[in-house]
């Protein structure tokens, strides 16, 4: 077993969520080309070395009646880092995505812990499908605080004591909470990336509503940021129509 420092071993906070695009091939041309090839076939291709912007009637058109096979003709690789349970519900998400997480098989899990901000909303009121998320007391916070860091400590604890006697590491990691970061690869099409954002994020414009854990929400609105820089036009036709994935 590799050893660690004493730095590496004790726990630290954290309660923000990272999002990075690693790499893509995605473009607004990639929806015209595809679109097209049911009129002009290989020609469709010229739709490559074209402004798009031409073309935003079409990527519209195709948005508003979820003709949604063009939207799937591109590629988006999203480096996540978050706590386990957000990739729990994320990896429900099976079509259209691909997904390659960090193994506590195979390597020895740092002790990186998620802990709400305090601007997270911690007191669900009402009953569920109908409820809403308010504001906690300073207590409330504080009891959260207290309550997830020390749980966090004696975990990581209880992992390190076992690894340090030579259990196997899928074993000691039977302890560890799911407020652990973990981290991963996942690749979607724009396409999936809407479905997506159609579920796990609230939107003013949302024809449809959505109640997100605040977790997932927080990455999803990362991913949406980059993907709204490289398909600025079917980004706007899908806020324009609702958020409702075609």
């Amino acid at each position: 077993m590799t050893e660690t420092t004493t730095e590496e071993t004790q726990p630290t906070f954290r309660s923000d969520v990272t999002v990075e695009l690693v790499k893509h091939s995605a473009a607004d041309t990639d929806v015209l080309w595809a679109a097209r090839v049911s009129t002009a076939g290989g020609q469709s291709l010229e739709e490559i070395t074209k402004d798009p912007e031409r073309s935003e009637g079409l990527i519209n058109f195709l948005m508003r009646d979820r003709h949604g096979s063009p939207f799937e003709h591109n590629s988006m690789t999203f480096f996540v880092s978050a706590p386990i349970f957000v990739f729990r519900e994320f990896m429900r998400h099976r079509v259209g995505w691909s997904y390659n997480e960090e193994s506590g098989r195979y390597r020895e899990l740092r002790p990186v812990f998620y802990v709400p901000g305090r601007d997270r909303r911690l007191v669900q009121e009402v009953r569920p499908g109908k409820y809403v998320f308010v504001e906690g007391t300073e207590e409330q916070h504080r009891t959260a605080t207290r309550a997830m860091e020390q749980t966090y400590r004696d975990s990581y604890a209880a992992y390190q004591e076992m690894l340090a006697a030579g259990v196997a590491r899928e074993v000691a990691r039977s302890v560890l909470p799911v407020g652990l970061f973990s981290s991963m690869y996942a690749t979607c099409n724009a396409r999936s990336l809407m479905h997506f954002l159609t579920l796990r994020t609230q939107h003013e414009t949302a024809a449809v509503p959505s109640f997100p854990q605040r977790e997932i929400e927080m990455v999803g609105e990362l991913m949406e940021a980059e993907w709204a820089r490289i398909m600025p036009l079917t980004h706007a036709a899908f806020n324009r129509n609702g958020r409702v994935a075609p």
